[in-house]
């Protein structure tokens, strides 16, 4: 029964659903070390992230969350996709510095998004089109999902190529801030990139 799931779910996240999709391939012959060290740190980022938002340390709620990181891990490799690209550990400490200016942007849109909700003036919604530079899947990803999350704007598209993404703002200063593509340099740091 798992297996039919999983297996359904491997084919919808291909383009091509007639066909199966393909297995991440280690680059080289790296062996099963590197392999182990993906599920490894993908573990440990999982169980950091439910000690950090959990608050709640008894007993039974770590069997769970021990349980629920099995799990995670279990259909992470099940569906083959963690690999390389994909491993926790190669974003390091920028992530940290990443997720904080992050959370910044997202204070500050919540102020201006509260200031238009009082003053409807200032809504102005719009459909715009951005460039998204970034190398990665990853980072592409990335860099839809923090728009995303900052209030007043909203990825409605990413292109499957990953040349550009759509983008709904409701205000006039989120346009301008997508325009001068800052967040999209942040993400390029993220990537290893320089600015």
């Amino acid at each position: 029964m798992f297996d039919d799931i999983i297996e359904t779910f491997r084919l919808r996240l291909c383009d091509n659903a007639r066909a199966p999709p393909p297995r991440w391939q280690p680059q080289g012959d790296i062996g099963t070390f590197p392999a182990m060290r993906y599920y490894f740190t993908l573990a440990v980022t999982l169980v950091i992230l439910w000690l950090g938002l959990s608050g709640v340390y008894k007993p039974l709620l770590f069997a769970l969350g021990a349980a629920s990181v099995a799990l995670v891990v279990w259909l992470t490799e099940r569906m083959e996709v963690l690999g390389a690209e994909h491993d926790p550990a190669t974003l390091s400490w920028r992530l940290l510095v990443y997720w904080g200016w992050l959370v910044g942007q997202v204070i500050l849109s919540n102020i201006a998004v509260a200031r238009a909700v009082l003053d409807p003036r200032r809504i102005q919604p719009t459909l715009i089109q951005v460039p998204v530079r970034q190398q990665t899947n990853m980072g592409r990803v990335t860099y839809a999902n923090s728009i995303t999350l900052t209030p007043g704007t909203v990825t409605t598209w990413l292109a499957s190529n990953g040349d550009r993404a759509q983008v709904h703002a409701l205000l006039a200063d989120a346009v301008e801030g997508l325009e001068t593509d800052a967040m999209g340099q942040r993400v390029q740091w993220l990537e290893g990139k320089p600015r």
